[in-house]
């Protein structure tokens, strides 16, 4: 792709700047939006991210992923913000401690559906997926 179809991209959450760079296209999930792609030159855009796996696809063909635990993304000029409550880079996650998370919330959710389970378990999701997927491919490996 060519350099004017790049945009700059930043992932952010209280503890850090977990990525600044440019981009080819964003994908993330919204609060009652579901997945949304971003590509330089989209309209200005905000909207509240659910917990999910987020991709950011760079020029030279590489993937960044990013479990993100919500917060807000938003789109201005050829910038794509993402200012989270808590994000984590896929190749930081502790995939084993993910599936124990995924478990013991699917365990309190055999019990009363609450809203800490539901939680619980739409985190671990994110993690997961940033981290390979539940076959556990490495993150990044597209």
């Amino acid at each position: 792709m060519s350099e004017t179809a790049a945009m700059r991209v930043e992932v952010v959450s209280p503890e850090r700047m977990l990525f600044s760079g440019e981009a080819n296209q964003v994908i993330t999930r919204t609060l009652g939006g579901g997945e949304i792609a971003f590509l330089a030159g989209h309209a200005p855009f905000l909207g509240a991210l659910d917990a999910c796996h987020t991709r950011i696809y760079q020029a030279d063909g590489k993937v960044v992923d990013v479990a993100i635990h919500g917060g807000f993304v938003e789109v201005s000029g050829n910038k794509v913000s993402l200012l989270t409550d808590l994000a984590e880079l896929g190749t930081e996650i502790d995939r084993a401690r993910a599936m124990r998370a995924k478990e013991a919330a699917e365990e309190r959710m055999r019990g009363e559906h609450d809203a800490d389970a539901v939680a619980s378990l739409s985190r671990a999701h994110a993690r997961l997926a940033a981290s390979g997927g539940l076959t556990g491919t490495p993150a990044g490996a597209h």
